[in-house]
């Protein structure tokens, strides 16, 4: 049986999408009868399969993606030549459509690391954390004496991470920056897949440590060398976590020494631990789509949420993010949320970013990057609307601002921007101890300390770039069903926390990508 070259998502769609490239005068199926296709179309643009009138709405998805700003023939192709991204009202209709919960049909479990606090981390990393852009070559200095001979002796360390950024100065002091700073760094600090770490500044920023240690009430993980620079006993239970200055310690070399030292000690006692087994539960899901194409939202998207609703199904926690990426489905999620608090909160971050672009000029329905658009992606809400889908079909039960710990299970949301390092850094700060990344066009993301899988949308990309690619999501173009291919990603994502290596960890990928989230101003 010859496999079709579109698909019609849902009843009322008046488009398909193509699953293949389509030549000028070839024929798509649709409800009324077939339709001669106009022009070329590429894999994951979409076809007109009736007449659209200027002005007239465009669905996808049964949603709204944009209105036709020219007549639109039956056959043509629909992009940003003839589709544009109006506002349009959106019924929130808060808390109106609230799922039952979903129940497992057995328990689950991976093996990980548990950690005193209860937490299960996945992987068991040493993080030397830079509070200041001025102290970022230093950490890596003090890093990059820890190679992969150095760390033979310890078989339980993932390794010594640097942890560096561009900020940590030029900010209102206790400003929504500076705060929002230090919660990606405690964060860090204290990640479930962080056995211990060491904090490293100049001394006069204005991301001081003592700031970072006090809001935040960071001690020395599990009481690893707390005070590994004094003489103090760094024994007792909450000692303080371990701090390096470098105008205190007298300048670059007396620091890195300083550091190679506080690990030295370090290394020993975050090797003694060994994965044990967990419940699935302990699980906290971060989700990420980057360099979408037009089948993100018809593959890869919806069966990482078969695997989000499974993981949640457990007692799990998944995370949507990327708020600008949101924005034009909203009002789908609000029907999910758990209270019209929830709903609310939602509503209130959309409302932020509508404020926050227009302060510097910009347009929201600007996200959809040069590659998205030559993937087939026209306007925001078409690209949101296939975004959600990450986040499965259960409850709302939360929403977290940037870097917030999250500790509601359930399906929730951070409000993160659609900028994927940015985005991750803020939901791995909440706690996420496994990431899914979907891609339709190559994105090769890696974020440790979390381990980081990548999902192929379509066949072509997982083949051209195999090395890259954990999973094709694309043969759901070719009939396997989106329950099977959701259902293999959940079972990875089992595998994967238990210690079975991603592609980007395979490649070293995945610590330049720690990219804090920088709101301004820089004074």
């Amino acid at each position: 049986m010859p496999k079709p070259n579109s698909v019609h998502l849902r009843p009322d769609d008046n488009l398909v999408v193509a699953c293949r490239a389509i030549a000028r005068g070839k024929s798509v199926s649709a409800p009324s009868g077939d339709v001669e296709v106009r022009d070329r179309i590429d894999l994951g643009h979409k076809i007109a399969i009736e007449d659209i009138a200027t002005g007239d709405p465009i669905r996808k998805y049964g949603q709204i993606i944009g209105f036709a700003s020219r007549d639109i023939p039956a056959g043509s192709h629909i992009h940003v030549h003839n589709c544009s991204a109006e506002n349009f009202e959106r019924d929130y209709a808060y808390a109106s459509e609230v799922p039952a919960a979903p129940e497992a049909t057995r328990a689950r479990t991976f093996r990980g690391y548990a950690r005193a606090d209860g937490r299960v981390g996945t992987r068991n990393y040493i993080a030397v954390i830079s509070t200041v852009n001025c102290s970022a070559s230093t950490s890596k200095y003090i890093c990059g004496r820890f190679d992969e001979e150095a760390l033979s002796d310890y078989p339980n360390v993932d390794g010594v991470l640097p942890l560096v950024h561009k900020a940590g100065c030029a900010m209102q002091y206790d400003g929504d920056d500076h705060q929002q700073l230090a919660r990606v760094l405690a964060g860090f600090a204290q990640h479930a897949n962080v056995g211990a770490y060491l904090l490293v500044g100049l001394g006069c920023e204005t991301a001081q440590a003592s700031h970072i240690i006090d809001r935040h009430r960071l001690v020395a993980v599990e009481g690893v060398s707390g005070d590994v620079l004094s003489s103090q006993d760094s024994s007792s239970p909450g000692s303080p976590p371990p701090v390096i200055s470098i105008q205190d310690q007298g300048g670059i070399a007396a620091t890195v020494e300083a550091g190679v030292r506080a690990l030295t000690e370090m290394l020993p006692r975050a090797n003694d631990v060994t994965r044990t087994e967990h419940p699935a539960s302990r699980i906290i899901l971060g989700t990420e789509c980057g360099g979408s194409d037009g089948n993100s939202g018809i593959t890869a998207n919806p069966a990482l949420g078969i695997a989000s609703d499974l993981l949640v199904a457990q007692g799990g926690t998944s995370i949507l993010g990327e708020t600008p990426e949101i924005y034009g489905a909203e009002h789908l999620l609000t029907r999910r949320a758990v209270s019209r608090e929830v709903g609310e909160a939602l509503v209130e971050r959309i409302r932020w970013w509508e404020w926050y672009a227009g302060v510097f000029g910009a347009e929201i329905n600007n996200n959809p990057s040069p590659g998205n658009k030559a993937g087939g992606l026209t306007t925001i809400y078409e690209k949101s609307l296939g975004a959600i889908a990450k986040g499965g079909w259960t409850a709302l039960r939360a929403v977290y601002r940037y870097a917030d710990s999250v500790t509601e299970p359930g399906f929730v949301v951070m409000d993160t921007p659609g900028y994927d390092p940015a985005s991750l850094t803020g939901i791995v700060a909440g706690g996420a101890n496994v990431c899914v990344f979907t891609t339709g066009r190559g994105s090769v993301y890696g974020c440790k300390p979390t381990p980081c899988l990548k999902i192929a949308t379509n066949t072509p990309l997982f083949e051209r770039m195999p090395d890259d690619m954990d999973i094709d999501a694309g043969t759901i173009l070719s009939g396997v069903p989106v329950e099977v291919v959701g259902e293999a990603i959940f079972e990875e994502i089992l595998e994967v926390a238990s210690g079975k290596k991603t592609k980007s960890e395979l490649q070293g990928v995945g610590e330049e990508e720690f990219a804090p989230w920088s709101i301004g101003p820089v004074l």
